[in-house]
């Protein structure tokens, strides 16, 4: 167990409340999370009918800090005005259980394998047994967060009426496996990982850095860096610039554990592991109505993957956001992007 303050500093995450999850079975693997905890936020009141609850859920290496200020307040769709929104950080976010927080026999390298099916059992307890919760009117997550919410939607189809998953696809690709056994690879590389015991997490910043570096290939399109949109969009003055001073100073305050934690559920996420593995039967058991929002330029999953899932879920529908910014787009660096997800989802929210 060490101490990283990034995801303690309130400058850095806000605030945010930890809930006792007690002792979590991890499903598939038949081992107990010992002392289990889950970071949550939340923004406006529940109302009388306790039908206007909203669950926002996190991706890879992100927390409710990203979310919070991009996708919700008064001038947005999720307005907690009008919902109550409750954000939650998945199990090895940095915030949540992870690694470098838990003490004891489970600590650093001896973190439990858990999986987005465990993130999404200890979501459902947070929502029902502590905020008293039976219904969600929206689940809404990207990337890794919509992994979450497919996994909501399939596994709890009576709880969420409607669900928008953002940059996902319901089952991970053979070509996204392979990406993220790159950054696996590339973190482990780093002989000061010593086999995920290292002092510090700035002790692997090598390794850090080579991961930031094989991201930034894919996490922004081509486009992105014809165009030098790195310029544009973020002020940097060169494609050096933006590696140092974007991807690399994004990863470097973060635990490798951690981020080795969440690409290890990133790679298990497939939601036909509730039917034996036919997709198909598994995304025919959703309920909510959906909302499928690939982003154009997404080279992490391309619109045409989301496009498939959505052909297998009933009344779904798909609206492309626009973005030369690639899976990137999810961090809001472009306003355009999220004004066409808060009109996407004001659309969903009105039926």
């Amino acid at each position: 167990m060490i101490e990283n303050t990034f995801y303690t500093d309130e400058s850095t995450q806000g605030r945010y409340e930890l809930f006792d999850l007690g002792d979590l079975l991890v499903e598939e693997n038949a081992e107990t999370l010992r002392g289990a905890t889950l970071a949550f936020r939340t923004l406006g009141e529940l109302n009388a009918n306790k039908d206007n609850a909203v669950l926002v859920t996190t991706w890879f290496s992100g927390t409710g800090k990203v979310m919070e200020d991009v996708y919700i307040g008064p001038t947005h769709a999720l307005d907690p005005r009008k919902y109550f929104i409750v954000i939650v950080d998945q199990i090895g976010s940095g915030t949540s259980s992870s690694p470098h927080n838990t003490p004891g026999a489970q600590s650093m390298a001896k973190f439990p394998q858990v999986r987005i099916g465990d993130d999404v059992r200890a979501q459902h307890k947070l929502i029902t047994e502590h905020l008293g919760i039976t219904e969600l009117a929206l689940v809404v997550g990207g990337s890794m967060g919509g992994q979450q919410v497919y996994e909501w939607a399939v596994r709890y189809p009576d709880m969420v009426k409607r669900a928008a998953s953002i940059a996902a696809t319901a089952r991970i690709s053979h070509h996204q496996v392979t990406f993220t056994q790159a950054l696996q690879e590339a973190l482990t590389s780093d002989p000061r990982w010593n086999g995920g015991w290292y002092q510090d997490g700035t002790d692997v910043r090598d390794g850090m850095d080579r991961m930031a570096k094989i991201v930034a290939t894919l996490g922004w399109s081509r486009e992105f860096y014809q165009e030098e949109r790195w310029r544009t969009i973020l002020g940097m003055s060169s494609p050096d610039d933006f590696i140092n001073g974007v991807m690399k100073a994004y990863f470097e305050p973060m635990d490798p554990n951690a981020l080795l934690t969440q690409i290890w559920k990133w790679q298990r996420a497939d939601v036909s592991r509730h039917t034996g593995g036919d997709l198909a039967a598994a995304l025919q058991r959703i309920q909510a109505k959906t909302m499928i929002m690939p982003i154009s330029h997404d080279l992490f999953f391309p619109p045409n993957e989301m496009e498939a899932d959505a052909a297998l879920i009933r009344d779904a529908t798909v609206r492309v956001i626009e973005s030369k910014e690639g899976h990137f787009a999810l961090n809001g660096f472009e306003p355009a992007y999220i004004e066409q997800v808060d009109t996407i989802l004001r659309e969903l929210l009105s039926h």
